[in-house]
């Protein structure tokens, strides 16, 4: 009797631990697809991030077209796959201008203090979106919706440019991204 009582409770334990993965994969799908003006871009790549054996991010390139040349609107979505501090996300965009050689200046201090009053730690599940406005600047989403808009073509092009420019730490995965390597 003691025997049967604990199959029962180890297999109810098993099936409730499987809704719950189903459920948080389920809510985690639905956080990164609600980002109405990303789905309603084209899909041109997509890449995973992994740093030594730590898969780090899943990234997904769309554009209006589908294609990553000449394209007047681009957005980027990060899908995490472990958790990280704002500030960690901040400091490496400023390392990463630094390694492609552009010129942090006062103005990029500026909108590097501007992602650290808007982005929030992410956690494991948790997407970041960028989407290119019309007028070329950087709107982004987080978990709970718009995090805010920086108005400045030229940051959402330095920022940017941390994943596409040529020049990307992750050559690779760039290619993946933009579509030159599937």
């Amino acid at each position: 009797m003691k025997a049967a009582k604990r199959v029962i409770q180890t297999a109810l334990t098993v099936v409730m631990g499987s809704m719950l993965m189903v459920f948080a994969a389920s809510s985690y799908a639905s956080q990164c697809a609600a980002v109405e003006p990303f789905k309603e871009l084209k899909p041109v790549g997509k890449t995973r991030l992994q740093v030594w054996f730590w898969d780090v991010y899943d990234a997904e390139l769309r554009t209006e077209t589908g294609a990553y040349e000449n394209a007047q609107r681009r957005a980027l979505q990060l899908s995490y796959l472990r958790d990280i501090k704002a500030q960690d996300l901040v400091d490496t965009t400023e390392e990463e201008w630094q390694r492609l050689e552009i010129r942090v200046t006062d103005e990029h201090k500026l909108w590097l203090k501007r992602l650290e009053d808007m982005w929030p730690n992410v956690r494991e599940g948790d997407c970041i979106t960028l989407v290119e406005t019309a007028a070329g600047h950087a709107q982004f989403f987080g978990p709970e919706g718009e995090l805010g808009v920086v108005e400045s073509a030229q940051f959402t092009q330095d920022f940017l440019a941390i994943w596409l420019d040529e020049k990307s730490r992750f050559k690779s995965e760039r290619d993946e991204l933009i579509g030159a390597r599937k």
